[in-house]
């Protein structure tokens, strides 16, 4: 049976930077708070201490019956059986992933503020595509390139969930998902909140 992506809603990303039973304590937070998805994105550590976290993370996330992306490494996807796996233009094709990862796999792709790049992911098997950065964002720093016409443009092209990423907040993220945005990539604004649920719930409530 095909790993179901949810239809909408809250798409939490780990920061860098941060210690195990932080990332822990916080993604659970996250997942009290109601996220659709989670994904792992680890630019920092070990090839062993990202499968440690990954099959962590994968625990919790199945308690909660939520997802897990890996970010860029199909082959930490395999090894923790996580749900799918987060392409970059430069992570691999999404046809080596299916290879390795299966049918089931939930594959993403970044396709920045490209809409031709997303019609193309889409027909080599992308499930879902993401465009950004939306807004000014340390995670994604420089000058935002998405636009709510990326999106309304996008909705009307594509038939695969569309998300959007760059700097959202419960103020500005509204207005995307009016546009077309499927799901919300946050990063900041979960993992660096005062309090994590309640800033799940806020950010959730814009897909009411």
């Amino acid at each position: 049976m095909k790993n179901k992506l949810p239809s909408k809603g809250l798409y939490a990303i780990t920061p860098d930077n941060i210690d195990s039973k932080t990332l822990y304590s916080n993604v659970e937070l996250a997942l009290q708070g109601g996220i659709a998805l989670l994904q792992y994105r680890d630019k920092t550590n070990s090839a062993e201490e990202k499968l440690q976290r990954a099959n962590t993370l994968h625990t919790l996330c199945l308690r909660y019956g939520v997802p897990l992306i890996i970010n860029d490494e199909a082959e930490l996807a395999l090894a923790c059986n996580a749900e799918g796996v987060h392409l970059g233009q430069t992570d691999g094709f999404i046809q080596q992933a299916r290879a390795l990862l299966g049918d089931n796999a939930i594959i993403g792709v970044t396709c920045h503020h490209d809409v031709s790049l997303a019609i193309t992911s889409q027909q080599q098997g992308a499930d879902y595509i993401a465009f950004g950065r939306f807004y000014n964002s340390n995670t994604k720093p420089g000058k935002p390139l998405a636009t709510l016409d990326t999106l309304k443009t996008a909705q009307n092209e594509l038939s695969i969930p569309i998300v959007a990423i760059g700097g959202i907040n419960k103020n500005n993220g509204g207005v995307l998902v009016r546009s077309g945005a499927d799901f919300l990539a946050v990063v900041e604004q979960v993992f660096s909140a005062d309090d994590i649920v309640i800033s799940c719930q806020k950010l959730t409530t814009l897909f009411a």
